[in-house]
């Protein structure tokens, strides 16, 4: 029957006011709900009206029906219906697995034949001991220094606009140490759209520094400088460095760890260019950013400053103050 049955609606009036039905209104082709199958067991008194109080209520569909929400006492309706929208967790529930696994893998499955050695290249590499005569690898020297630079990449690129409810900065701070072991959790609790950032808070540390110019310059030649570096090595420090891969916990478990940091780089590229509205102009850096660390630091290099594509959130919010 309701499918069939065709109610007006005037939102102009707190109250519906009692029509009588006419015969020229019931003829009219105007539907109120629609669905792909008629409803039956709905009657019109429960649509239109909740919990007896003489109030419009706002629909939206989803699916085949239509949610009714209520816009009483909300003086954000579309805020309210943002936040009261399920998140999909199956993106964050892989990640995990991912993390789990990959920490299971790095802790039992990771060759561990040289344990000794491994110290040994730890502190050489760390400068705690002195010029005894040994040669380090080239590639995995590049390596090791490349991998204090990508944690300040993976700062310019979630601090400013890759934020959410959970706190980025912890996770930066420990991938100094930990790499991509310690940025998975965060990427797994990420919950878009990140937060706007202020004028004022642009302004300040560490987001000057995370957006100069600067640092995204003293970041790409570094970065450069190292490739280059590993790359005119002896013709021998590939095949030696193979063979550390296949021996050797720590170097296994940062290649690794190089390997996943420039997976995931591309991805974080594009929510920062989107971010800054700058998505048409410079889409060609987006294939670039899957070259290992020059590509994301070339786009850190050339983006636009935060500042000039989004709004002074703290401006409107200072001019609406009734205090000042």
């Amino acid at each position: 029957m309701l499918d069939s049955i065709n109610l007006p609606i005037s939102c102009n009036f707190s109250r519906f006011p009692h029509l009588k039905p006419s015969r020229k209104a019931q003829s009219r082709n105007l539907t109120l709900v629609q669905s792909r199958a008629p409803l039956p067991f709905l009657k019109p008194d429960r649509i239109l009206l909740r919990n007896n109080k003489s109030q419009f209520l706002k629909h939206e569909k989803k699916g085949l029906f239509h949610v009714c929400r209520s816009s009483l006492n909300n003086p954000d309706p579309d805020k309210t219906e943002i936040q009261d929208e399920g998140r999909d967790w199956t993106s964050s529930v892989l990640l995990f697995a991912l993390w789990g696994a990959l920490l299971y893998y790095c802790f039992n499955l990771a060759p561990d034949q040289t344990p000794t050695q491994d110290l040994y290249f730890v502190k050489k590499l760390l400068n705690l001991k002195g010029d005894d005569g040994f040669r380090m690898n080239q590639i995995l020297v590049g390596l090791w220094y490349i991998m204090g630079l990508w944690p300040v990449v993976y700062a310019m690129l979630l601090l400013p606009t890759g934020r959410s409810k959970t706190q980025a900065w912890p996770f930066v701070v420990f991938s100094f140490f930990g790499g991509v072991y310690a940025l998975l959790p965060y990427f797994a609790l990420w919950n878009p759209p990140s937060p706007p950032v202020s004028v004022s808070e642009l302004r300040q540390w560490p987001f000057n520094v995370l957006e100069s110019k600067v640092t995204a310059g003293a970041t790409l030649v570094a970065g450069l400088g190292l490739i280059l570096y590993a790359l005119v090595g002896n013709a021998g420090d590939w095949k030696e460095f193979y063979q550390y891969f296949r021996e050797s916990k720590f170097i296994h478990v940062t290649s690794l760890d190089f390997c996943l940091l420039s997976a995931f780089a591309p991805f974080w590229v594009y929510n920062d260019m989107t971010a800054r509205k700058w998505f048409d102009k410079g889409r060609w850096l987006l294939p670039v950013s899957v070259v290992p660390f020059l590509g994301p630091s070339l786009y850190l290099l050339l983006r636009p400053a935060l500042s000039e594509t989004t709004a002074p959130t703290d401006s409107s919010a200072s001019s609406s103050d009734p205090s000042q």
